[in-house]
């Protein structure tokens, strides 16, 4: 099942498999099949409370997530994603400490940039916290615009 919400950074598409969320897409959606997976279900309790949580941040006013969250992954995807949930709110973190988190020299930041950019589950999994090691937005699936406005948000959220 699937639901859409208006966000500051688009529509989002948010998917729910067996009663947790699997994914949380930016517009243009991009399925296979073009059709969402599913069918469209506004009024599922699982999608009616990540729909709250994500408005509730959208308006500063949650700062972490409490949704039962099911990402698709290779053990190192789930491990980077793992990860990525401990960088707070308003936080920054490069690849190469996430991959030294993970035990990892800094040449393995690049595995982590790649584990980062497939994360089915943005901004609940706060990939877009991730950036260079000197301090640069590097890359993000959702584009680098809606990565600056995420953390803008969550900056102006601190002040």
């Amino acid at each position: 099942m699937w639901t859409v919400i208006e966000s500051p950074v688009g529509p989002l598409r948010i998917v729910e498999q067996g009663g947790a969320i699997t994914a949380i897409e930016f517009s243009p959606f991009r399925d296979t099949s073009g059709r969402p997976r599913g069918d469209r279900d506004d009024d599922a309790p699982i999608l009616v409370e990540a729909v709250r949580q994500l408005r509730e941040y959208f308006a500063r006013d949650r700062k972490e997530f409490d949704l039962p969250l099911a990402p698709v992954g290779t053990t190192w995807q789930v491990a980077v994603w793992e990860q990525l949930k401990l960088v707070g709110y308003g936080e920054t973190a490069s690849y190469g400490q996430i991959a030294a988190r993970l035990g990892k020299s800094n040449a393995a930041s690049r595995a982590v940039g790649l584990a980062n950019g497939a994360n089915p589950i943005p901004i609940v999994v706060p990939c877009h916290r991730i950036i260079g090691a000197n301090g640069t937005l590097t890359g993000y699936a959702g584009g680098i615009d809606r990565k600056q406005t995420l953390l803008g948000l969550e900056q102006e959220a601190l002040f």
